[in-house]
């Protein structure tokens, strides 16, 4: 049974990890095992998310309230297309991810391709592209690039800063747009998982652990938001590219001699 102090510490690794750029997903999957919660997967990373959902609508609190009163706005479109890739590979992948999800057997690689991309991306030139510049093609591409995390290790919030800096948007403005992003693809996370749930495939954790969870979640979610974007703006992607390349090689070496 998830305990109070579990969930505390599951929270808070969902709340940073879902945006700083090293996996969310894997990070959880890790921490679960660690405590030998394999099975409390499915419901607990659904509310965990809730909590990390909660944190990105405070604070975008200002674009959701334009949104509201300017539905067919050109931002509405720009997340709507840079929805659209995820939509088709979690549809489409579901059963696939689902089941690598559960044995963790590629996130170790996972890992280390999330670090390349970040050690690549941070070479590149700086942009100069601000929100206002953002195109359609822009959204799609970044959103493809979203896409492809939905593999467990693969980070969803480095894959849409990397896409962002190589399409020139300058370091605050695509850290910025990334996070934006994730609101429909977390929402829809969240409607997947949910379906799942109804249908018998949760653990029956304490509703008391579970606020915990999702209360930790939102807070460092919110923290880690305002950090981030701050951060980008004048330091460097090679720290986490480093962090994730060294957690993937432990991964696949504790993997390889049958500990993990």
């Amino acid at each position: 049974m998830l305990t109070k102090l579990e969930a505390l510490i599951l929270g808070i690794i969902q709340g940073v990890t879902e945006f700083l750029p090293i996996s969310s997903t894997g990070h959880l999957y890790l921490g679960r095992n660690l405590f030998g919660l394999q099975e409390a997967g499915l419901l607990l990373d659904t509310m965990l998310h809730v909590g990390t959902l909660l944190a990105v609508f405070v604070f975008y609190k200002d674009e959701f309230v334009k949104i509201l009163k300017k539905p067919f706005s050109k931002l509405t479109f720009l997340l709507i297309i840079g929805t659209i890739p995820a939509v088709v590979f979690g549809l489409t992948l579901k059963d696939y991810i689902d089941e690598i999800s559960k044995t963790g057997v590629t996130i170790g690689w996972e890992f280390l391709i999330t670090g390349l991309f970040l050690w690549l991306a941070d070479s590149a030139k700086n942009g100069y592209k601000k929100m206002d510049d953002i195109t359609y093609k822009d959204a799609l591409i970044i959103g493809t690039f979203q896409a492809v995390a939905i593999l467990p290790a693969i980070s969803r919030s480095g894959m849409t800063i990397v896409a962002a800096l190589w399409r020139k948007l300058d370091r605050e403005t695509a850290a910025y747009f990334s996070f934006l992003l994730s609101t429909p693809a977390i929402a829809g996370a969240i409607v997947l998982q949910t379906k799942d749930l109804l249908e018998g495939q949760g653990e029956a954790i304490s509703l008391s652990s579970l606020l915990v969870g999702i209360a930790a979640s939102a807070l460092f979610g919110y923290v880690a938001v305002r950090w981030m974007i701050g951060y980008l703006k004048k330091h460097s992607l090679k720290p986490f590219a480093i962090y994730v390349c060294v957690l993937g090689v432990l991964v696949l070496f504790f993997q390889f001699t049958g500990r993990f």
